[in-house]
């Protein structure tokens, strides 16, 4: 049966929105139900990652409640947050209200359509996000257009693991018990159930490097976690 929320194509977008207006309230909660706490770490894997020092440019794309976008303005760096969910946006924007010096800017945007000009950043993150963007070669060369020479781009998604016995275990993880913690605490299967769907239809780690390399790029690498369950991948543009 197909999911709900996944609709390749132009739809995409609509579909991925009305996902995140429903599981908003909850979302950070299953988070961390489902990843037993480690998405955290894994995002703190993610900044020491970018090296972002005070005063730099970043932005952080498909922001969500606002983690990675706040983390980067604590260490310093002026930060835009992009989201085009609303509603995740609106927590994220009352969660910063508790940092009121940090330089950090909330726009309702498309990741296809960033709003900023050319060359603008020095770091780009995006946590969980490129999987659900409807062209994800198009996502990484809007991307590539907003970031400066020198720039990074750092991705933290889930991945595709390269042990079959590992990836099976790990699919079924996916499809039985992450929709069993939507149902229970969001009410909502099928949004959760739709992480294993938008994964099939992802080119996880490997495909994401080999984009990369598509791009004027230098240093892609690859950061495997938990045997490759979650990857970062990252690249420097030329």
């Amino acid at each position: 049966m197909a999911n709900p929320f996944f609709e390749p194509g132009e739809r995409r977008a609509a579909r991925v929105g009305d996902l995140f207006g429903a599981i908003a309230p909850r979302y950070d909660l299953v988070n961390d139900l489902q990843s037993f706490g480690l998405h955290r770490w894994w995002k703190r894997r993610l900044l020491a990652l970018a090296q972002v020092q005070p005063g730099a440019r970043a932005i952080d794309l498909c922001c969500g409640t606002g983690d990675v976008a706040q983390l980067l303005a604590r260490r310093g760096a002026v930060v835009v947050g992009l989201d085009f969910s609303a509603p995740m946006l609106e927590i994220a924007r009352r969660r910063a209200k508790s940092h009121p010096r940090a330089r950090l800017w909330w726009i309702r945007g498309d990741a296809l359509r960033i709003p900023l000009p050319d060359n603008c950043v020095e770091v780009v993150t995006i946590s969980y996000g490129l999987r659900n963007l409807s062209d994800v070669c198009a996502g990484l060369k809007e991307i590539w257009r907003v970031v400066k020479p020198g720039g990074r781009l750092l991705v933290l998604d889930f991945g595709k693991p390269s042990n079959p016995i590992w990836r099976a275990i790990y699919f079924t993880y996916l499809g039985c018990c992450v929709p069993l913690l939507g149902r229970l605490f969001c009410g909502n299967a099928a949004a959760y159930a739709y992480i294993l769907e938008s994964l099939h239809h992802y080119p996880a780690q490997e495909g994401v490097a080999a984009q990369m390399r598509e791009l004027p790029t230098a240093n892609v690498r690859v950061l495997n976690l938990l045997g490759g369950i979650m990857s970062i991948n990252y690249a420097e543009k030329i």
